[in-house]
């Protein structure tokens, strides 16, 4: 296709989307799943206007990946509810671990003995697939800063965390390839890849957050009242965590999400001890002079990050269907599917909840929905770019592809349905 159909392609798709939103909240049917028939339509399955490699473009996928999962993960993190609490992040704490241990145990046991890959592949295979996904999944994740349904909260919560915390699996995976240095019986990859890069993540996140949060709250108050532009100081905040946790040798993805989660909830408190001390000059009491309520960095950069990630969720969802070919969907492909789906998701989560008290409706349809997407495509174009074989990238290619276009079909179109027989009930 030339750039002149690309333009047009792409312009009325978006005024498509644009005229019928109203309808689509009414039928079981997801922007990604409209996208991915088009992409089918236009790609090799169907008219073949276009194709698109995601072997040869590993480089250009990987950048488009990469930025579309740090923008959705500081959008998901400046949505979590103010306070936080140990006792509410439990649940999402576990299933960002422990459940994303035991699922990239199950698939790689899967991909060596129904598969038949080498053990390196499989982990690397359960590592790319495991983490659910914050771009594709926006039906089930919370809607805005003050959504309290805990359901949307566990999915937002847990999404914004594994995309991290499956970094080391995937360079355990490469290790095992002769591809990483995993240190004498795994020291390194323990100290350095897992302790060092997630407190590191956090570490580098929190501190980041916590500061913007301050020096925003600070120029926007008496006497300055200076004029900020929140969307430049939310992408500056991205992009310098991000980039100082890579050099750091930390889980860049675990330090955007916790930047964002402690942005919010810095400016939060900033906003209640203001309101207290408005209060208390009102009846009276002795206090410091009261701060005007204000606005804050992370409700002002929200609505720019979540129209980027719709853009974002277009074009890679539109490339996926542009990647695969009539021969894609094959019986291995679509077995791992459904075994990830139906078998490894919800084992993972059970094992992990044990001991929560949770509803069960809530329970299930947390183990239903793990969303697979983008943050599957990033791993696997990196992987890719960090000397897997030929080989192998092709086999690894096929069957993550046809999980994240199999995802996409058929947790979309069942969000709707289960998620409103969840309200319906929870009504009645």
């Amino acid at each position: 296709m030339s750039n002149a159909q690309w333009f047009a392609l792409i312009g009325a798709m978006l005024l498509v989307m644009g005229v019928t939103s109203t309808l689509l909240k009414r039928l079981p049917v997801t922007p990604a799943m409209l996208y991915l028939g088009v992409g089918l339509m236009l790609g090799p399955t169907g008219v073949d206007a276009f194709r698109f490699n995601p072997l040869t473009e590993a480089p250009l996928l990987e950048v488009l990946t990469e930025v579309a999962l740090l923008i959705s993960l500081y959008s998901a993190g400046v949505k979590m509810p103010v306070p936080f609490t140990f006792s509410q992040w439990r649940a999402p704490l576990l299933l960002a671990t422990v459940s994303m241990a035991i699922t990239v145990g199950l698939v790689a046991v899967f991909a060596v003995h129904v598969l038949d890959l080498p053990m390196g592949a499989g982990v690397l295979l359960g590592a790319i697939l495991a983490p659910t996904d914050p771009v594709l999944a926006t039906d089930v994740q919370s809607r805005h800063p003050g959504d309290r349904d805990r359901l949307r909260f566990t999915l937002t919560c847990e999404a914004g965390m594994n995309d991290g915390t499956a970094f080391p699996f995937v360079m355990l995976g490469l290790g095992l390839l002769g591809l990483h240095d995993l240190g004498e019986g795994g020291a390194r990859w323990a100290l350095v890849d897992v302790l060092w890069g997630t407190l590191g993540g956090v570490g580098i996140g929190v501190a980041a957050g916590v500061a913007l949060a301050r020096l925003g709250w600070r120029l926007r108050g008496a006497p300055q009242r200076q004029h900020l532009l929140d969307d430049f100081l939310g992408l500056g905040l991205i992009a310098l965590v991000y980039g100082v946790s890579l050099q750091l040798h930390a889980l860049g993805f675990v330090a955007v999400f916790f930047a964002a989660v402690a942005l919010r909830q810095t400016e939060m408190k900033l906003a209640g001890k203001a309101a207290r001390q408005e209060a208390a000059v009102q009846v009276g009491l002795p206090t410091e002079p009261a701060t005007e309520a204000l606005p804050t960095v992370s409700q002002g950069s929200l609505v720019f990050k979540e129209q980027l990630e719709r853009m974002s969720e277009l074009t890679l969802v539109l490339l996926l269907g542009g990647s695969l070919y009539l021969d894609s969907w094959s019986w291995p492909a679509v077995g791992l599917a459904l075994f990830l789906f139906f078998v490894a998701r919800p084992m993972s989560v059970c094992i992990g909840m044990l001991g929560r008290r949770s509803v069960a409706p809530v329970r299930g349809m947390t183990a239903w929905f793990g969303v697979r997407g983008i943050g599957s495509l990033y791993y696997l174009m990196y992987a890719i770019q960090h000397g897997l074989p030929q080989g192998q990238s092709i086999e690894l290619m096929q069957l993550t592809l046809i999980v994240v276009a199999l995802s996409i079909v058929l947790h979309g179109i069942s969000v709707k349905p289960l998620l409103n027989g969840v309200w319906d009930r929870r009504l009645r």
